[in-house]
């Protein structure tokens, strides 16, 4: 076991999680930055973040990272830490390809007294029962007597300069009392916000899995309360801030649920219920809801044109945002998609604009080709589908010159004042 001042990390996934994590730690000590990516390390090594969460600025000045897709590159490392992406496949089951691939990588360079941390959310239990046997078959070692784990699960929220990753409390854990301590220490370094040592590791993945899983049943819920209020004929949002002048009255507002967090870490949970025999209602039920959000809000828009008179087959709809969230370029797991697929289904020609997103990877994940912009009076509708701050800084009267004289402005993010729009989610 090495001590604090001994520890040379390498950070294995540069993305939205490994990239700021590996800036903060060569602030502090060199570090190694590994990603299968080429073209992702290419640009690295010219100070360029395409996820956009980490400046130019700040690039240049972290002097102790390494940049690479040489597994060689980290032998002398005795740190790893795994940041790679836990997605879920076409059957809503968990996707361990990425970690596995990882722990793989890892495992082939691991030392003895290394130790290894996984930032990945998962399933309870999925670090021990998964990863490390994929460690000790790469590497020849034996778990906690050779090598040891941790468990540090990450928090960032993309897109956010506000909360970054020094800002936001953190939860570590770690296989042995010892390497928990060790964890802990490492992390306390760079996380201004503090940390929280769990008891255990299936305790630290627990916690990460069910945040976003609380969130998921939440908005779920006032997506149901926003379904019940349209046919009522009552407008959500004002029903929504009456109740939250109340102090402990949840904030949070009807939506598509996407990203790489709330729309897939349920599921994670969910598949571990279930193989350990319990069918989980409530969560599951909250996913059906918010999966299916992206029919509705296509059904509304085309009852709201039908009313007004306006041919559905045929019709030009421009959707104004890609992206899961907000003023960030990430695509991964958007439900706008599903808006695309529903109207295309009434025949509807469709346009979508979004000037945070990449050209190449919205065709590559999503067969879709952005406009460079929207043109002036051709369009029977516009769908506001992200609050992206340039679409706020348009205002109403800027977006409502992309349609013709007689159309349909539908606001799903509550981004224009009340009565700027003819229909709200």
């Amino acid at each position: 076991m090495h001590s604090l001042n001994e520890l040379k990390v390498a950070v294995v996934g540069l993305g939205y999680v490994g990239l700021p994590l590996a800036v903060e730690f060569s602030k502090h000590r060199p570090v190694v930055g590994f990603d299968i990516n080429n073209a992702r390390i290419s640009a690295l090594r010219e100070g360029r973040d395409v996820t956009l969460e980490i400046s130019d600025e700040e690039l240049a000045a972290a002097t102790g990272m390494k940049f690479t897709s040489d597994i060689a590159e980290m032998k002398a490392c005795n740190v790893y830490i795994a940041t790679v992406p836990t997605p879920i496949d076409d059957y809503k089951r968990p996707d361990l390809r990425p970690l596995i691939g990882a722990s793989e990588t890892i495992g082939s360079v691991l030392k003895k007294n290394d130790m290894v941390i996984y930032e990945s959310t998962v399933y309870p239990g999925a670090t021990e029962e998964e990863c490390v046997p994929v460690l000790e078959r790469m590497s020849g070692l034996k778990f906690n007597v050779d090598f040891f784990v941790g468990y540090s699960p990450e928090r960032i929220n993309p897109g956010d300069k506000t909360h970054r990753v020094t800002d936001i409390k953190k939860v570590t854990s770690g296989s042995t009392p010892e390497i928990a301590e060790l964890v802990d220490q490492l992390y306390s370094q760079i996380i201004v916000a503090g940390t929280h040592k769990a008891s255990s590791i299936r305790v630290a993945e627990a916690a990460k899995v069910i945040e976003n899983t609380q969130r998921d049943v939440n908005i779920a819920l006032i997506n149901e309360l926003s379904i019940i209020f349209n046919k009522m004929g009552i407008d959500t949002e004002s029903v929504l801030q009456a109740a939250g002048t109340k102090w402990n009255f949840l904030p949070f507002r009807p939506g598509l649920v996407g990203g790489h967090c709330i729309g897939v870490d349920p599921y994670y949970l969910t598949h571990k219920a279930q193989a350990i025999g319990y069918h989980p209602e409530i969560i599951l039920a909250g996913r059906r809801l918010n999966d299916s959000m992206g029919g509705y809000v296509a059904a509304q828009l085309v009852k709201a044109m039908t009313k007004r008179q306006i041919g559905v087959s045929g019709a030009r709809v421009l959707i104004m945002g890609l992206t899961f969230k907000e003023n960030c370029p990430d695509l991964r797991n958007t439900r706008v998609v599903d808006i695309v697929a529903e109207l295309r289904e009434y025949g509807v020609e469709v346009d979508v604009y979004d000037p945070w997103v990449s050209k190449e990877e919205a065709r590559q994940e999503y067969n879709l080709d952005p406009i460079e912009h929207p043109a002036k009076g051709i369009y029977d509708a516009t769908i506001l589908a992200v609050a992206h701050s340039r679409f706020l800084e348009l205002g109403a009267d800027a977006i409502r010159v992309f349609g013709k004289a007689q159309h349909v402005l539908y606001d799903l993010k509550y981004l224009l004042p009340a009565g700027a729009s003819d229909l709200r989610l």
